[in-house]
């Protein structure tokens, strides 16, 4: 074999991310040194990115099953039942490295990749959310990297012409080096028209289809498995180039084809692009491949195997077709301008069952692999973790009160993290489709299922604060929030997908976030009925090793039976009353107040525990709220989260341009500002013209809920002393993040 230009040195080894004991193991498994393309394969297949090395120990403990999950982890994409012979596929990713290097391609790329995932699998997307991380406000690269990563979210969502719906943004001291671009895309297919990537048959051809293979994106997994430096403005190059027109093209010309019965599997080029794809379908399908790398389109002259293997070039899928169905299949991609060429074939195992990889390129053999080894039996770390430190709970006795109440709530619902991030979601095309029920802003945003009186609800959240402070609680937390979301709409959660955002697992107290959050979501996800179905692990978010705040987000999807039962988060009405279902103890640490108000940034042991979780009242809670709104009992509804009570009723007043007036009904052991900002869960707030029968509902089920208030008016108005106008709320709500992207840094 050629394509050995150099030796093999420990530099050269070092350059692709492999450790000493990693490259002893390659040798074992090889037999003999590597060449350079065979080395670049190893790299990229052992990458954090690609092979979970660090996770997967964990990962192994998250609940992936429930009568209704068709497909858990393991696929490009989960899938659900909603009845019907229909299906929902979704999944997040991240591309957080990419687009803090070049926001705009990076955040366009990340929204594509995910896409891909999904319609490989059958479906059609449906609907795009986002959870996007920036640094603090201040800093001078964060109004660039806002404008830049929203730009690319909808510039190439609404060049596809998939709503992006929902989603969430905040900022933070902590990611003003590494910020974190979150992408999802939930997808819809028939139950009996779903697409695996497992290789099969023989002799069967492997076909390559979309776009010509370039020099972009080299690199690009190995480079998302390690921190940044101040050397990280060099690595432009392994940021890939997306194009969403030939993306549409794509999308439209697989499912033509998926509606015949050519393909026997299919696998998009992501992370790793022509190599990853390639190995999992080898491998999920225990056969081998010969690939003619001669046949692979090129968008560039004298590309080399190593580049044709490594680059991350957009918009590509690879796919094993029946025999005989290669001309349809090329009529089809070619009416669509794209392009098709047959690069390979599938191959035996060997005598002990392995298949294998068999490069040929320039008319020589130069690269033979074991496929599973590879991409099946990578290295798998337990790395050294030690458990968070556990923390008191701070009383609200010690946490001082604001000057004036609604002063205090101005600020919060006007500051970086309180306010309304519709100057983001507005460049969005949430409408396109025509089947967005609920728009971005709510709780959870709601989709029809076309054609059907069905719907999807889809949310994504965490709260990295909660998640730093007490990783199991923060897990646990992440995932009722997500459940919550989707029940306050009225749907029934079915199923998550996660991001795991982490720093450099190669620090025990990292990896004790990572552990901990596992066994949070574990717990969540268990007691809730609302199994993992797919994700991604990001590791190494750090520059210069400080990292990230620990932040596993949580993608929730639910089901909707009839679209018309749904309800949004403003007011149902003048003169209905105000329930508050669940107790308000008034929790105070880690809360958006001590944040705001008293100017703490949570990582001091003095700024106290998150909330406790109680998973079963969650249950209890929830399940009591989804009944009255399916029953037409309740006219609105909006859980509460970050910033409390007095935040979510100003938020509902804010929607529906309505005031309210409520009962204080604080006391001596909840003070006003504890009762008011105080983060307990498991806690909504709903409205309805019998609040009578829903107490009564409510004790029976054993249930606590307070009747608190009215609709009526302008004002917010507590008790009798505090009281503000919506208007003045909404001015200051809407008004942070235009103002603070109108500056001319943000262009």
């Amino acid at each position: 074999m050629s394509e050995t230009p150099n030796k093999i040195t420990a530099e050269i080894v070092a350059e692709h991310g492999l450790s000493e004991e990693e490259y002893q193991l390659v040798l074992e498994i090889m037999g003999r040194e590597p060449n350079i393309t065979e080395l670049g394969i190893f790299s990229v297949m052992w990458s954090e990115h690609c092979s979970y090395k660090s996770s997967k120990k964990w990962l192994k403990t998250l609940p992936t099953e429930a009568p209704w999950v068709i497909c858990g982890p393991g696929e490009n994409a989960g899938i659900i039942d909603i009845g019907d012979g229909q299906a929902a596929i979704f999944k997040m990713e991240s591309h957080n490295h990419p687009s803090y290097i070049e926001p705009y391609q990076g955040a366009a790329t990340g929204v594509g990749g995910i896409m891909r995932d999904v319609f490989t699998m059958g479906a059609r997307p449906i609907a795009n959310l986002n959870a996007l991380r920036f640094g603090r406000p201040d800093h001078p690269k964060t109004r660039h990297l806002v404008h830049g990563v929203v730009e690319g979210i909808g510039g190439y969502g609404n060049c596809m012409g998939v709503p992006t719906v929902g989603g969430e943004c905040e900022f933070d001291k902590s990611y003003d080096g590494n910020i974190l671009v979150n992408a999802m895309t939930v997808g819809l297919a028939s139950t009996d028209k779903i697409f695996y990537s497992a290789a099969a048959g023989i002799g069967y051809p492997v076909v390559y289809v979309g776009s010509k293979t370039g020099r972009d994106g080299i690199h690009g997994a190995t480079m998302a498995s390690t921190e940044f430096t101040e050397a990280t403005e060099d690595k432009r190059p392994t940021v890939q180039v997306g194009d969403p027109f030939t993306e549409k093209l794509l999308l439209e010309a697989c499912l033509e084809l998926m509606a015949t019965d050519a393909i026997v599997a299919i696998q998009d080029m992501g992370a790793a692009g022509l190599t990853s794809s390639s190995f999992e379908m080898a491998s999920n399908g225990g056969v081998g491949i010969d690939m003619n790398l001669d046949a692979v389109p090129q968008r560039e002259e004298n590309m080399t195997a190593y580049e044709m293997m490594l680059s991350e070039s957009q918009e590509r899928m690879l796919m094993v077709l029946h025999p005989g169905k290669e001309d349809m299949a090329r009529e089809i991609f070619e009416k669509w301008e794209l392009d098709f060429a047959i690069i390979g074939k599938l191959t035996e195992p060997d005598e002990s069952g392995t298949g294998h990889m068999v490069l040929f390129h320039k008319g020589e053999k130069i690269a033979d692999l074991p496929i599973d080894p590879l991409a099946a039996a990578s290295p798998e770390y337990d790395r050294p973790w030690v458990p968070t430190p556990a923390r008191e709970t701070l009383k609200p006795s010690e946490v001082k009160a604001p000057d004036n109440l609604m002063a205090a709530l101005k600020t919060m619902l006007g500051g970086a993290n309180g306010s309304s991030r519709r100057w983001i979601w507005e460049q969005y095309d949430h409408m396109v489709m025509a089947d967005t029920v609920q728009r971005p802003g709510g709780d959870a945003a709601v989709v029809r299922v076309h054609g059907t009186k069905k719907a999807l609800a889809m949310s994504s959240d965490v709260t990295p604060r909660y998640v730093f402070a007490d990783p199991v609680m923060g897990g646990r937390q992440a995932v009722a929030e997500s459940w919550r979301n989707l029940t306050a709409t009225g749907a029934r959660p079915l199923a998550i997908t996660d991001n795991m955002n982490f720093g450099n697992p190669q620090r025990p107290e990292i990896m004790g976030q990572f552990v901990g959050a596992c066994e949070g979501i574990a717990d969540a996800c268990i007691a809730l009925d609302f199994p993992v179905v797919s994700g991604n692990v990001s590791l190494y978010n750090e520059t210069n090793g400080t990292g990230i705040l620990p932040t596993p987000t949580i993608g929730g999807v639910g089901l909707l039976d009839d679209v018309s039962k749904t309800v949004g988060v403003g007011f149902g009405g003048e003169g209905q009353a105000i329930v508050i279902i669940g107790e308000t103890a008034g929790h105070l640490g880690q809360s958006q107040y001590l944040m705001e108000i008293i100017g703490r940034d949570g990582l001091s042991a003095d700024d106290g525990a998150p909330p406790n979780v109680d998973l079963a009242l969650e249950r209890k809670n929830g399940d009591f709220v989804r009944a009255e709104i399916i029953s037409g009992a309740a006219s609105a509804c909006h859980d509460i989260s970050s910033g409390g009570l007095l935040v979510a009723l100003a938020e509902m007043a804010m929607a529906s341009n309505m005031g309210a007036t409520i009962e204080d009904l604080s006391g001596a052991s909840t003070p006003i500002h504890a009762w008011a900002f105080g983060e307990d869960q498991a806690r909504y707030i709903v409205t309805t013209s019998d609040p009578e029968e829903m107490l009564e509902r409510a004790e029976k089920s054993g249930v606590y809920a307070t009747l608190a208030g009215t609709v009526e008016g302008q004002e917010l108005t507590i008790g009798t002393a505090h009281s503000i106008s919506v208007a003045e709320l909404k001015d200051v709500h809407e008004n942070w993040m235009p103002d603070f992207m109108s500056h001319p840094e943000a262009h």
